[in-house]
């Protein structure tokens, strides 16, 4: 999913320099090609995860860290992504952005074992945060007033597109070509962006920006890596072992250090000063809760989909589309809701309706078609972030002054990408402990030969893609494989409630806005 504000980045800045009208239909396609393949590979990768894990043997700590390692950086380095464009120049940070990306893509795509794909992953992220804040600070620069708003339409429309269809596209090469052509589709993206910005792209910078806090960016990394690192790791190495400990409390005090630091820094790029207004707390808490049930939600569900459920890479990408379509189709009414009720109403009835769905999806079991099973809780789903996603935008850019509603719509969408990051840790180790559980109440009952439970016990923590072992009579086989999935079953019924209650909880924090 896009994340929230991102129109409001465009909407909030000055043009600075328009660009000639000719160009203006070069620079729409270059922006959103862009930004387009950043979205895409926030999503298709999830569709992939089930056979990366397949391909490469691996547990679900490596596959968190395949999501994790690529949304890691995207969030800690987007905000410094955006600054640097305003001081260096924005079409230069989106071309380097662009081009790290594709170069990156390579490397996943090539990646022999689970360790190469991370690395590369984490390149992908740091790419991924140089061409989006540029992208749209492209478009802000580019056209006038009375352009603009034509152009963030044109934008948000082909991205919603692209979001929707990129699962699908994804799920399809998985299926009928393999994994390695979810990256190798970007270099073609990547390609046509290059050469039409270097064509017909104009360079722009804000020369009253004051510089990077890289000190700011560098802490934050380290207190973000460190806290997902440590939750992640859990989950193998148990939470007594040294390096869970430590990266846990080096996370954790590196993010209080960054307080201090913000507070110092002649040009911090979170100005803490913004979250004395109480409407802005109160949105970005809301963010956070919101945007962390979605994140662990959408890690979750296409191991469900495929690995237990049956369907295929394909059909798992087109699953969600009814959800896309909603908040694509229904934005401009759920931006009437604003104008009607105010900001407030929207931004609790929406997190409770978003609440609703998530326990929809918590009732279905193992098969069923898909139209009776999933397409509700998706509909339902849909229609809470619809009425939830514009009246949020409206919030952060009125509750702080018109001269920071930039740098307040980009805090926001940063913290929405930080949640989703932190839910996968955290919920991931929720959900492996639930799956252990289920699997050895399970099994206790099936009279196993040691060996074979020992595989089992010791191969858990691959959740629904852990292999029943070899030499057993195919009735046993059979039951084990029932087994695991009532265990995946049961664990992902366990995070679904609770993403209802962060849904809730997001809707509390909606009802604290003084309005």
């Amino acid at each position: 999913m896009k994340q929230p504000c991102d129109e409001a980045v465009v909407l909030s800045r000055s043009s600075d320099s328009p660009c000639r009208a000719k160009s203006r239909p070069w620079v729409l396609a270059a922006t959103i090609l862009g930004s387009s393949m950043a979205f895409i590979d926030g999503t298709v990768v999830n569709v992939a995860l089930p056979a990366l894990q397949s391909s490469f043997h691996a547990t679900v700590v490596d596959v968190q860290w395949v999501v994790e390692s690529y949304g890691l950086f995207l969030s800690a380095l987007i905000l410094v992504g955006g600054a640097l464009g305003d001081f260096v120049g924005r079409r230069l940070m989106f071309l380097l952005g662009v081009g790290m990306f594709a170069a990156a893509s390579v490397g996943c795509g090539l990646s022999s074992n689970i360790t190469q794909l991370i690395i590369g992953r984490c390149l992908q992220g740091i790419g991924a945060a140089f061409l989006v804040p540029s992208s749209l600070a492209i478009i802000s620069a580019s056209f006038d007033v009375k352009s603009r708003g034509r152009a963030i339409g044109t934008w948000s429309g082909f991205t919603a597109m692209t979001t929707a269809l990129g699962p699908v596209l994804g799920g399809w090469l998985v299926e009928h070509a393999s994994w390695h052509w979810v990256f190798f589709i970007n270099l073609p993206l990547a390609a046509a962006v290059i050469a039409i910005s270097v064509w017909h792209v104009p360079e722009s910078r804000n020369t009253s920006a004051s510089g990077v806090d890289w000190p700011g960016a560098l802490i934050a990394t380290i207190g973000l890596a460190g806290l997902i690192y440590g939750f992640i790791e859990s989950a193998t190495l148990g939470w007594s072992h040294i390096l869970v400990f430590g990266s846990l409390i080096i996370g954790s005090a590196s993010l209080i250090i960054f307080i201090f630091v913000e507070r110092r820094s002649l040009s911090p790029m979170v100005p803490l000063a913004l979250f004395e207004s109480r409407n802005f707390r109160s949105a970005n808490l809301l963010t956070l809760l919101l945007y962390a049930a979605l994140g662990i939600f959408f890690f979750l569900f296409p191991l469900d989909l495929i690995q237990v459920q049956g369907y295929s890479a394909t059909a798992t990408g087109a699953a969600a589309v009814p959800m896309i379509l909603l908040l694509f189709l229904l934005s401009r009414w759920s931006g009437g809701l604003v104008t009607r009720y105010g900001p407030r109403n929207p931004l609790v009835v929406g997190p409770l309706i978003a609440a609703a769905g998530f326990v929809l999806f918590a009732r279905p079991s193992i098969g069923g078609s898909y139209w009776i099973t999933f397409f509700p809780a998706f509909v339902v789903l849909g229609l809470g972030m619809a009425v939830s996603v514009a009246p949020l935008t409206t919030v952060v850019m009125s509750s702080v002054g018109e001269d920071r509603t930039g740098t307040a719509s980009g805090i926001n969408n940063a913290v929405a990408r930080v949640a989703g990051v932190l839910a996968i840790a955290i919920l991931g180790v929720v959900m492996v402990s639930a799956f252990n559980h289920s699997l050895r109440y399970s099994i206790a009952s099936l009279d196993l030969p040691p060996h074979a439970l020992q595989e089992i016990q010791s191969n858990a923590i691959k959740l629904a893609g852990l292999q029943v072992p070899a030499n057993l009579d195919a009735g046993t086989a059979t039951m084990i494989r029932t087994a695991i999935a009532r265990a995946f079953v049961f664990g992902f019924r366990i995070i679904m409630v609770i993403c209802a209650g962060l849904s809730v909880a997001s809707a509390s924090a909606g009802n604290l806005m003084r309005y």
